[in-house]
C-alpha cells in the first residue's frame, strides 16, 4: 500500500483491515476481508448527561458515513481471482487511481452488467467525442444517436453487435468508424470484446443517466429531444443567425 501511494497528489490517512464472516453473496454465506482507507478526519463533539449538567468533549476522528476508499474481498470465485466490491470517492485524477489499479489490481467481472455498461460507455463517448471529429454532425444529430443507443438497450433483452451498429448508426462509414473506436478503447482499457450477451436492466437504468438529450442554445433555450430526429431542422438565416425549426401536432 505504501509503495503504491508515493505520488504527491495522494493523501495520507488511516488504513483499516478487517475480517468479516457470514456475508451473503448470491444467497451463499461467505467470509471476506475488508480494506478501508480514510483520508479525511473530522471534528466532533460528545455530549454526556451528568445529573443537572452536560459534559461536552471535543475530538477528531473518522466519519463512517463518508468512506473515502474501501473494498470487500469475498472468499468466492477463487479460480477467477475472487469477487470484489470497491468504492473510491476521493481524488479523481489519474495519479489517485492507484487504489484500484496499482494496489488492488482489479478488473471488471465478465458478466452481463459490465458488458452492458462497457458498450454503453463506448457508444456514448464515440458519439460525444469521436463522431464530430470525422463527420459533419450537428448537436441534434449527436443527441439522436444517443437516443437510439439508449433505446436499443431499453427495448432489447439481448445485445447483438451487428444489429446494434446497423440500428443505431445506420451509415456504413459511421459503423466502420465506431468499430475502429470500439477496438481502440477495448485495447487501451483491457475490456473484453463480446459479440452478444444478455442485457442488464440494472446497468441500462444507471447508464441511461449519462445519455443527455438536451440541446442548449446560448443561454436562451433548452430543447429536449426524445424522439423523431426528422421533426427538427437546423438552418442559417441570410444575416448569419442560426435557427432550429421544430414540427409538432400538439402542445401542452
Amino acid at each position: 500500500m505504501y509503495e503504491t501511494a508515493l505520488h504527491s497528489q495522494i493523501k495520507s490517512g488511516d488504513l483499516f483491515v478487517a475480517y468479516l464472516s457470514d456475508i451473503m453473496v448470491a444467497d451463499e454465506p461467505v467470509d471476506a476481508i475488508g480494506i478501508f482507507k480514510s483520508e479525511n478526519r473530522q471534528f466532533f463533539l460528545t455530549v454526556e448527561n451528568k445529573g443537572n449538567d452536560f459534559d461536552v468533549q471535543y475530538g477528531d476522528g473518522i466519519n463512517i458515513e463518508k468512506l473515502d476508499k474501501g473494498c470487500l474481498i469475498f472468499n468466492t470465485d477463487e479460480d477467477s481471482g475472487y469477487k470484489v466490491c470497491v468504492i473510491d470517492k476521493s481524488n479523481k485524477s489519474v495519479e489517485a487511481q492507484y487504489w484500484k489499479d496499482q494496489f488492488l489490481q482489479i478488473k471488471p467481472c465478465a458478466d452481463e452488467y459490465h458488458h452492458t455498461k462497457a458498450v454503453m460507455d463506448i457508444a456514448k463517448n464515440f458519439v460525444v467525442k469521436q463522431l464530430k471529429e470525422e463527420f459533419e454532425v450537428s448537436k441534434a444529430d449527436q443527441i439522436d444517436f444517443l437516443n437510439r443507443s439508449a433505446e436499443y438497450f431499453k427495448t432489447n433483452e439481448t445485445f447483438e453487435k451487428k444489429s446494434f451498429e446497423k440500428e443505431v448508426f445506420q451509415d456504413t462509414r459511421i459503423i466502420k468508424s465506431f468499430q475502429e473506436y470500439d477496438e481502440t478503447m477495448r485495447n487501451n482499457y483491457s475490456i473484453q470484446d463480446v459479440d452478444g450477451f444478455e442485457i442488464s436492466a440494472q446497468a441500462v437504468k444507471k447508464q441511461s443517466k449519462i445519455f443527455k438529450s438536451v440541446l442548449k442554445l446560448d443561454k436562451n433555450f433548452h430543447i429536449y429531444i426524445h424522439g423523431d430526429r426528422e421533426l427538427i431542422e437546423r438552418g442559417v438565416e441570410k444575416d448569419g443567425r442560426k435557427y432550429y425549426k421544430i414540427y409538432f401536432d400538439k402542445e401542452s
